[in-house]
């Protein structure tokens, strides 16, 4: 049997696109639970709080200087590389935009679970479509192919990330630990339902589609 023929490259972009604005509107749902921030929001949180600017303006301007770091690790980004840049961070600015901070705590937590949620299916449309890594994963592979282990690699720009967020002033919190603990198998779960590459990608390797 021969194998199927790629998709079109409309329906993945249109599939790319798709998945990064529910990722966008995943995290700003975190933020506007006030529980927490998801690691790399408690970056782009800080940088918001003392530049004056959007979280979303933030996450955009950490996405450029990241993929600037691609270049001396001779790195090539794809469309969706840069669009993951700047739809997940325009999209949380429009989404901060229209929803406020909950004051029940029962709906507090309905943002954080919803918000938590909607990475799974977006991280399988957009990593499905196969059209680019996200940026942290390409310093991190980068560097991998230089000798460092991928752990230790990802754990230390994690680490990195979430320290400085929280010296900076971002918000840590019991929806930091939930994000953390509930993306890996929720796109788990999704990623081998929504992928346009021919095949599913193995479970040890998947990666949150912000990375």
């Amino acid at each position: 049997m021969l194998p199927p023929l790629p998709p079109p490259r409309l329906t993945r972009l249109v599939r790319c696109v798709f998945g990064l604005v529910l990722l966008g509107v995943g995290l700003g749902l975190v933020v506007a639970a006030d529980l927490g921030a998801a690691p790399w929001d408690v970056l782009h949180q800080g940088l918001s709080e003392r530049l004056g600017i959007t979280i979303g303006t933030a996450s955009i301007g950490v996405g450029i200087v990241i993929l600037l770091a691609w270049i001396p690790l001779r790195e090539k980004p794809g469309v969706g590389t840069v669009l993951n840049v700047f739809v997940i961070g325009a999209t949380m600015d429009l989404t901060l935009a229209v929803v406020d901070r909950p004051d029940p705590l029962w709906v507090q937590v309905a943002f954080l679970v919803l918000g938590v949620w909607l990475w799974g299916p977006g991280s399988g449309l957009y990593i499905g479509s196969g059209l680019g890594s996200g940026p942290r994963d390409g310093v991190m592979t980068g560097l991998a192919r230089r000798g460092l282990r991928v752990g230790r690699v990802r754990s230390a720009i994690e680490v990195v990330a979430l320290s400085v967020g929280v010296l900076l002033g971002g918000t840590i919190g019991i929806g930091t630990l939930v994000f953390a603990i509930g993306v890996g198998p929720n796109v788990a779960w999704w990623l081998p339902r929504l992928d346009m590459r021919g095949g599913a990608a193995p479970r040890r390797r998947l990666r949150p589609a912000r990375a």
